[in-house]
């Protein structure tokens, strides 16, 4: 059964930093694209982040771009969100998903089969 926990929420004032951690448990995390996803009160599901499997390539939203960082550590079976200059209207609960289609995917809510309980991050004076 495939896991994914997620860690490192908080609350941080604007223009703070946190880093989420997503870790896979009972698979290995190689083969599989990892998203980061956000869903903030009363709104749908976006995309923040993903990152392939295999091939290096990562996206970002624009509303994102230049601030976070995605990265993995398959050693660690363990995909990381660098969030930098944080804003309040980066308050979500955030989720990471695996997608199987490795290299070939969408960053988006359909191609992702696994999904994290999600941790909540608020960014707030």
């Amino acid at each position: 059964q495939l896991r994914l926990v997620e860690s490192g929420g908080g609350l941080v004032q604007p223009g703070g930093s946190l880093r989420l951690s997503c870790e896979a448990a009972g698979f290995t995390l190689d083969d599989y694209a990892i998203g980061w996803f956000r869903q903030a009160p009363g709104k749908e599901r976006v995309a923040v982040s993903c990152i392939s499997a295999s091939d290096g390539s990562t996206y970002y939203s624009d509303s994102v771009k230049g601030r976070f960082t995605i990265s993995r550590d398959n050693a660690e079976n363990t995909v990381y969100l660098q969030m930098n200059s944080l804003k309040p209207e980066d308050t979500s609960v955030y989720y990471c998903a695996a997608s199987i289609f490795g290299n070939d995917y969408t960053c988006r809510d359909p191609d992702f089969g696994s999904w994290g309980q999600g941790t909540q991050v608020t960014i707030s004076t």
